[in-house]
């Protein structure tokens, strides 16, 4: 249990061995690992009154996963009941809270903490983590769990300010709203929004959808799971880990075209091109609505009813650049005023940015977001040099673009439980990875990350400043491969005071 800290000078604070912030698949996930190895000091602090992160916040009409659902869970807690082969937002939400429960993490997750600033003690090896309400809290290791879509990123648009209706975020999605009869904006057209535009599109007096740049969509094909299949799956184990391997390695193989050559999405630029072609019977809307950038270059997104529902009557598709935004409408560059009562932004998240959310600084009082160069920087994604016994779960450069985040997770919690259980065993020590370690690492990341798919030319949220601090440019088995084992070879091991003066 957390102890008072009685160091002197400082305001008093909760002491425990980890502290995770966030509680949704990260932080449970690091739960877990700390709990599976004995770990049983550390908190879990969560901004929000309750837990499940994105899949708590992201709660707007048709919301759902874009990977399996079989393939969407922790591989210690296998579901072989989902309701639809892609689970809905609601069943993801509860299925984290099962997970919570069962694994006895409720007990840990210290609600409507919102971590605002993190320092590292280098005397007493300690970090202090601060949250919006002047609590203190004192561990030996700190585990970043926010992730990078954690806080949404609201446009640049002028006028914004101004609007006279209701505007809010896709992640900040106000339940006592309703589509019905009223004249509404959607800005944006990615994975959220093509969700999200079906749903309104069948109530909203008028929808207007505004596309700054058309996304390359494959089909869904999802649809309810039967009992048989449920209750098949649930009655074999062995079935289900087959039936889930084999979801895997399809989608394994699509990192192929994305990290090996890109003639190989060939085949998955054909099928979106027929999906467009049988779904759009209009050629002057297919033509605004076909990509002139590779495909895989932005995140290629799943749906069996945007582009039906672009074709209501009731809905009108804009390409035209918004100019501003105005008391009662948007105005786009051809002088044309398109008025709305409601403004819905899915305009996705601030990614690259997330790590400046909360002020962590090391000893010298360097940020964490300041990275190499300004650019989000981490071995393997998870320690970061400078900043002993900090850990980070979805870091630079371990997001996906064809398979499942949780294996990520996964790899990441168990690679960052062995840091922290040798910090345990050995009180006072810092761990801190070697500069040339991450540099060689980084150099290697980017120069795959060039010949990839996502450095081929489009704008996308996964760059900065023309570098990729976000994706992944590799198979999943081979970060798992490489994060199996902590090489301890990696890091300087700094004692502390006391041990340095035991040495001596």
């Amino acid at each position: 249990m957390p102890e008072h800290s009685r160091q002197s000078g400082a305001a008093p604070a909760l002491e425990c061995d980890v502290i995770i912030v966030g509680s949704g698949f990260s932080g449970i996930a690091m739960g877990v690992e700390l709990r599976r190895a004995g770990v049983e000091s550390f908190v879990i602090l969560e901004r929000a009154a309750a837990p499940g992160g994105t899949w708590r916040d992201n709660h707007y009409p048709g919301a759902a996963c874009d990977v399996p659902s079989h393939l969407y869970s922790y591989s210690f807690e296998p579901k072989a009941d989902w309701s639809r082969f892609y689970a809905p937002q609601q069943e993801i939400r509860d299925y984290l809270r099962h997970c919570l429960d069962k694994y006895g993490l409720a007990e840990k997750v210290r609600y409507r903490r919102q971590v605002t600033a993190a320092r590292f003690d280098a005397g007493r090896r300690r970090w202090r983590v601060t949250t919006g309400s002047g609590e203190a809290w004192l561990a030996r290791a700190l585990v970043l769990g926010n992730g990078p879509l954690s806080n949404p990123a609201r446009p640049e648009i002028p006028g914004l300010e101004n609007f006279a209706g209701r505007i809010f975020h896709s992640a900040r999605w106000e339940q006592d709203w309703v589509a019905a009869d009223r004249r509404v904006a959607v800005i944006g057209t990615g994975a959220s929004a093509i969700q999200i535009v079906p749903e309104l599109a069948a109530s909203a007096a008028n929808l207007y959808v505004f596309q700054r740049t058309p996304s390359w969509i494959l089909p869904r094909h999802d649809a309810a799971i039967g009992p048989y299949l449920r209750s098949l799956l649930a009655g074999y184990p062995n079935l289900h880990r087959l039936y889930r391997a084999s979801i895997y390695w399809r989608y394994e193989s699509r990192a192929l075209g994305f990290t090996v050559h890109k003639s190989l999405l060939a085949p998955g630029r054909w099928m979106a091109l027929q999906h467009l072609r049988r779904q759009v019977r209009d050629p002057a809307l297919r033509r605004r609505l076909t990509p002139d950038y590779a495909i895989g270059c932005k995140r290629v997104l799943l749906s069996d009813d945007y582009y039906p529902a672009l074709q209501r009557g009731n809905v009108e598709l804009v390409t035209t650049p918004i100019e501003r935004v105005t008391e009662h409408g948007i105005r786009v560059r051809d002088d044309i005023e398109y008025r709305v009562d409601t403004i819905v932004l899915a305009t996705g998240f601030a990614a690259t940015e997330y790590l400046s959310t909360i002020d962590v600084r090391n000893q010298e009082g360097q940020r964490l977001d300041e990275g190499d160069g300004g650019m989000p920087s981490a071995y393997l994604g998870i320690t970061a040099r400078g900043f002993p016994n900090l850990f980070l779960l979805m870091g630079p450069n371990t997001g996906l673009g064809h398979n499942s985040m949780v294996f990520m997770i996964e790899a990441q919690a168990r690679y960052a439980r062995q840091g922290i259980e040798k910090l345990v065993a050995r009180d006072g020590v810092a761990m801190d990875v070697r500069a040339d370690v991450q540099r060689r690492y980084q150099a290697g990341l980017q120069q795959r990350l060039e010949r990839s798919v996502w450095n081929s030319g489009c704008s996308s949220w996964y760059l900065k400043d023309g570098r990729n601090p976000v994706i992944w440019p590799g198979f999943t088995f081979e970060y798992w491969l490489k994060t199996r084992r902590l090489n301890p070879e990696d890091y300087h091991w700094k004692p502390g005071a006391a041990q340095a003066a035991a040495k001596t």
